[in-house]
């Protein structure tokens, strides 16, 4: 049985987002440009606990293994963590039959934010045997932005090692998980994918 975080109306009342977003959250698009999405944030940077939404009943909540919260015994997330919405990895083709993740780099906001942002790299990894990428974003509003990067060329030369420390963590947060490191991909093929995987949700909400 899962742990339910009461969060939908707190955010409403916070001035964030309606209950009623969240209620049509299949019905928000991943792109909002053709080259910037939208990032839902489900773990606010500096969190240890595994939150997740709901897609049933339409809620954050914190994850459960047998019957307990699942909690980082690591570092904190180093980034607002969460998914692109529209999106969809399919497990007959390797995926792991979720949005695509995305770590958004800013300061931290709250669970059910709702922000519009530029990818400009991916971490690509395989846990546990799936595909399981991570979408690297910063916020699209300059006003929101803490780092200043137009793709991963920039990100590196401005931020040195930053990706690195990125990696080691996803590498050793959660020793019970097999992960494998593939390797990291630039803007313009973090795009594309992103956009393969708004598709084939897309053609999986057809055959529905």
């Amino acid at each position: 049985m899962r742990f339910s975080l009461l969060l939908l109306c707190y955010f409403a009342c916070a001035g964030i987002v309606s209950c009623e977003t969240y209620k049509k959250i299949d019905r928000i698009p991943a792109f909002t440009t053709p080259t910037t999405v939208n990032c839902i944030v489900e773990i606010p940077a500096g969190t240890n606990k595994k939150i997740e939404f709901n897609k049933t009943t339409k809620r954050f909540e914190i994850d459960t293994i047998d019957g307990h919260m699942r909690i980082k015994k690591y570092l904190p997330y180093p980034a607002n963590y969460g998914f692109i919405p529209a999106t969809f990895s399919d497990k007959t083709k390797g995926g792991d039959g979720d949005p695509i993740d995305v770590l958004l780099l800013c300061e931290s906001v709250p669970t059910g934010t709702i922000i519009e942002a530029i990818p400009i790299a991916m971490l690509r990894l395989v846990d546990s045997g799936e595909m399981d990428d991570k979408v690297i974003c910063i916020p699209k509003d300059p006003a929101l932005q803490t780092l200043k990067a137009t793709d991963i060329t920039d990100f590196n030369k401005s931020y040195p090692k930053a990706l690195e420390i990125i990696q080691l963590w996803f590498q050793h947060n959660d020793s019970s998980e097999a992960i494998t490191i593939k390797g990291w991909v630039g803007k313009e093929e973090t795009v594309a994918e992103i956009k393969r995987l708004s598709r084939l949700y897309q053609d999986a909400n057809l055959r529905e």
